[in-house]
């Protein structure tokens, strides 16, 4: 009996992250003029504190079992995250999140070779799909520096360093543990920097940057969720879903203009996705 398309768990979750994430960049690009340091301060605060009142709640352990690959990543992230927030500032928005979103194609060549996970043929072909998308819809857009393109490379490729690394800290770490160990060590690092770089802030940018940090929980814990209860190779397409929210996003929010290239190039996202999905459950079940 044909029950349509049953979505995954992990799948699930990497969608809702998407959007959480999205969210959380359109807030960043509302006060883009704040200095980035705050950003990243208000980004990690809430999150780690949320983080730390519940996994005590839970009486589950703050130091984790695998302190060196959770320090690892925490790492990986914090550079990551910063050199992003940076190109949404500096760049438009659409275009900031699609330079990023080279990562979940670095994450698969990554898992396939210090993992050894296994990708379908046609998943490969899907993947070059969705990343051709990505530079058609790159084009040639004047308002995308070098330097600007280099963060946003650098960025991409170590968050795919981040994947590999939850994957191979697997379900032996508390999904809070390892958000916990993230956000606990951005925010003392960024919290000692503040000292140089605070700048007063109206109550609105206030509230903006405390939202930054609700929506980068909601956005962090859902997709390391995902990262653990699913294979890399079958949830990091959907990771894809960020670029058409944040291409929504800028155009609705922000009034930022696309040409045919960049329709085209969604189009190709969609469809790898899509199609992506389709094999993935036809080899599943």
């Amino acid at each position: 009996m044909n029950q349509g398309l049953n979505i995954s768990k992990g799948v699930r979750y990497m969608m809702i992250a998407a959007l959480a994430f999205s969210v959380m960049g359109a807030l960043i690009k509302q006060v883009n003029h704040i200095h980035i340091v705050q950003i990243v301060f208000f980004r990690s605060i809430i999150t780690a504190a949320t983080c730390t009142v519940l996994l005590t709640k839970k009486k589950v352990s703050l130091l984790g079992e695998n302190q060196f690959l959770l320090i690892l990543r925490s790492i990986l992230g914090l550079i990551s995250m910063t050199l992003f927030f940076i190109t949404i500032q500096r760049i438009p928005f659409g275009a900031s999140v699609t330079l990023r979103y080279l990562a979940p194609f670095f994450s698969i060549i990554l898992a396939v070779w210090l993992l050894k996970e296994k990708a379908n043929w046609m998943q490969w072909i899907f993947f070059v799909l969705a990343i051709v998308g990505v530079f058609i819809m790159k084009g040639f857009d004047t308002r995308i520096d070098n330097l600007s393109l280099f963060y946003s490379l650098t960025s991409a490729v170590l968050v795919a360093g981040v994947y590999v690394t939850i994957k191979k800290i697997g379900n032996s770490e508390h999904p809070l543990v390892i958000i916990n160990y993230f956000m606990g060590i951005t925010t003392i690092i960024s919290g000692i920097l503040l000292f140089f770089f605070w700048e007063p802030v109206t109550m609105y940018e206030l509230g903006v940057l405390v939202l930054v940090g609700v929506m980068g929980y909601f956005g962090q814990r859902f997709m390391t969720i995902s990262l653990q209860v699913e294979s890399i190779v079958n949830v990091a397409p959907f990771k894809y879903l960020e670029l058409v929210y944040a291409f929504a996003i800028g155009y609705f929010i922000f009034g930022e203009g696309y040409s045919w290239m960049s329709l085209i190039g969604i189009c190709c996202i969609l469809i790898a996705v899509i199609a992506n999905f389709k094999v993935k459950s036809e080899i599943t079940t």
